[in-house]
Order: structure tokens, then sequence, then C-alpha cells
């Protein structure tokens, strides 16, 4: 089955108001920037958004962010953005974080069919607990918070469950995909990337560099295309579009000194 569609807007035209999405990423590496601007260009709001990370110096999810078209965030991380962490307070966004490791467990069981698991994870804090700030009224109380989870005794060691989760759409982005949909993701971009694509029930993946079904070698696969619906392949200017969160670079020894 062919799964490329020709272009971003088509790919994501079917996706309403208030849909949930699992999109790929962490920080700037393997985020899907033009399905996002896409779905950016439709004015699609409401959204409920699974992701690590909501963006970052104003790209990736930080686009639809800032425009006010995410009204629920699971993550696990808010880090610098600051329009992120403006809403939350101001009682605009709700969100939900959760350990790393767990929402990472948590999409994959997801995209695997297991409702639930048990984790060490959080046991002994709010996590399990509950009491969380989902979202705040904006004069610094708490409008709504997480509720207990259950917790159970495993040998001698408390677990608390955790759900799966599953999404109406998933976001990605490979470095090689094939037309029946397998991806092979980059290096570290690989990160969140084929969890939020098992977690959707549909799933569409842009890709740097799109092939002929066989030219990628079986064993070189990180995600089956049975988990992938659309495909859309990117031009050479979006593939190569690429930013640096933090640039760290070593200063220049003096001229003349030598080293060692």
């Amino acid at each position: 089955m062919d799964k490329v569609v020709p272009t971003a807007a088509e790919a994501v035209a079917d996706v309403p108001d208030g849909a949930s999405l699992a999109v790929g990423g962490f920080g700037l590496s393997g985020v899907p920037n033009v399905l996002i601007q896409a779905l950016y260009e439709r004015g699609v709001s409401g959204l409920g958004v699974v992701s690590n990370n909501c963006g970052a110096l104003g790209s990736g999810l930080a686009v639809l962010l800032a425009a006010g078209r995410i009204s629920r965030v699971t993550g696990s991380y808010i880090g610098a953005n600051k329009e992120f962490a403006r809403q939350y307070l101001a009682g605009e966004l709700e969100v939900e974080m959760i350990p790393q490791g767990t929402l990472a467990e948590r999409l994959r069981s997801g995209g695997a069919g297991i409702p639930a698991f048990y984790t060490p994870a959080g046991v002994g804090t709010q996590v399990a607990d509950g009491g969380l700030p989902w979202r705040y009224d904006g004069n610094g109380g708490v409008a709504l918070a997480s509720p207990p989870k259950e917790v159970r005794e495993f040998d001698g060691t408390e677990y608390v469950l955790e759900r799966g989760i599953r999404t109406d759409f998933a976001l990605v982005r490979a470095a090689t995909g094939d037309r029946h949909g397998n991806l092979v993701f980059g290096k570290s971009s690989r990160n969140f990337n084929p969890l939020a694509a098992m977690a959707g029930r549909v799933t569409i993946a842009e890709v740097e560099n799109l092939v002929e079904p066989g030219e990628i070698d079986p064993n070189a696969v990180h995600l089956p295309g049975i988990f992938v619906q659309r495909v859309v392949a990117l031009t050479p200017e979006q593939a190569a579009d690429k930013r640096i969160e933090r640039r760290t670079v070593s200063p220049r020894p003096a001229q003349g000194t030598v080293n060692g």
C-alpha cells in the first residue's frame, strides 16, 4: 500500500478541533515541524498534546502553543519555554507532568495494546498520591489536581499503576521512510518518535528521504509500517532546516600556544 500523501496540508486535513496528538521530538531534535506548521495554518484548536516538551525557541509545538491552539499537555519537561509556564500558571493550559520514563512506557504500552502497567517511579510522591496541579485558577490556587493512583506491592516493593496512552493522531519525523511507512530515525532524533507513532490511531510521518519499498534493510527498520498510515516527503530545504537549541563551542587557543 502506497501511504505517501502529496502535501503536509493534505496529510493533516482531517485533524479536527479538540483532537489528541502524540508528537515526537525532544527539544529541537526530531520534531515534525512541517506537519505542525500545516496544523497551525489550518487553524485547528483545542488540541490535547502528548509530547516530552511543548516546543522551544518559537518552533515545533511552541507555534501552536503561542497561538492558543493547545488546551492540554501531557509531558515531562517545561524547560525554558516561558509562554508554556505563563499559560500554565495563568490557568489557560491544563498540564499533566509525569516522569519521563513513565511517559515513554505509557506511549509504548498504548501502541502495544497494553491498557496499564505497574512501575516504581513516583511511588511515595504526588505522582502516586495525587494532588499535582493540572490546572491553576489564575490567582495562585489550584483549580484541578491529579487524582490518586492505585498502588500495589509486589515482592516487597510498591508500584503505581499507570495507564497506556492512545491518541487520535500522531505526528513524527524520520530520516528515511519508504512508501509502506517503514521508518528509520536519525541518531538522537529517534527519541520519542517511535513511541509517539505507536500510540496514534492515525500516524503521520514526515520523512527527510523517501525511498521505494525494499530499499531499507529490514534489520535497519526502527518502526514498521504497520504503525504508520500517512507519509509526507519533505523537500530538500525542509529536510535541511534543523535548528540547534544550545550551541557550545570551545575558545580558540591563543596564537602561538602549543598543545601538549
